[in-house]
């Protein structure tokens, strides 16, 4: 199932955790150079993604089994024309994330970016993950206003500076150069809430007007009881807007 997020820099998205021997997937496109694109998987039609734009996310969806899939990125308005085609083994008992990142007509250049995600909550914290799909940003860290150091360190493009336990509240984060440099964008109010799985991504491209840098978080679990009560909506997907400032 499909969920297309609209306007606002950061977009929270609540997905209900499910216990399933398959493993199971989510598509995002962080590519923002890149019109809206449909995915076919193993070659099915119709396209598994029919229409995914940019900052756009899937729910997980479960696949049959496990085994290799091959997935095929495509623009909607030109569908055999491959901006993507890539085969990859995915395990049982697993969750994954599958990104577009980097540029259609740049460097570095489109490319899938498959995350392993660790979906196991912690009651007593939130787990949070960082990653970097900003294709022209520069090694950065992720620091807590009022905290000496950084959350996550030294993290390029096209990684994951892995899964760190945070106490829930409110924070107001800061996305400085690697190394002590100047922050780049500073993102108030953040809240996590123990017992959520959360992933923000670093998205956009430093200097640009039309897709400019900025932060999506996903919630990527919720505790129960909430979580039956989504599934029970289909997986919907509840949205926060919030304005992501660049120093």
């Amino acid at each position: 199932m499909q969920k297309k997020f609209v306007a606002g820099l950061l977009i929270l998205a609540g997905v209900a955790s499910v216990a399933s021997a398959n493993p199971r997937v989510r598509v995002f496109h962080l590519s923002p150079d890149t019109p809206a694109v449909q995915v076919r998987v193993n070659d099915g039609l119709p396209p598994a993604i029919p229409s995914l734009s940019y900052r756009s996310i899937t729910n997980y969806v479960p696949l049959p089994s496990a085994g290799n899939y091959n997935f095929k990125v495509a623009a909607v308005v030109a569908p055999d024309a491959n901006a993507i085609d890539v085969t990859v083994p995915l395990a049982a008992n697993t969750d994954y994330s599958v990104a577009a990142i980097g540029l259609l007509g740049g460097s570095p250049n489109l490319a899938p970016l498959l995350l392993q995600d660790d979906n196991t909550v912690n009651p007593s914290a939130a787990r949070v993950r960082f990653v970097h799909a900003s294709a022209n940003a520069p090694a950065v860290d992720v620091f807590a206003v009022g905290l000496a150091q950084p959350l996550f360190a030294n993290v390029t493009f096209g990684n994951s500076g892995g899964y760190i336990n945070v106490p829930g509240g409110t924070y107001d984060l800061e996305v400085r150069l690697a190394g002590g440099g100047a922050t780049v964008l500073s993102l108030p109010g953040v809240a996590f809430s123990n017992g959520t799985v959360a992933t923000a991504w670093a998205v956009g491209l430093v200097g640009s007007s039309t897709t400019p840098l900025g932060a999506e978080l996903t919630v990527d679990v919720i505790p129960a009881p909430g979580a039956a009560g989504l599934l029970a909506l289909g997986g919907v997907l509840a949205c926060r807007r919030r304005r992501a400032k660049a120093a």
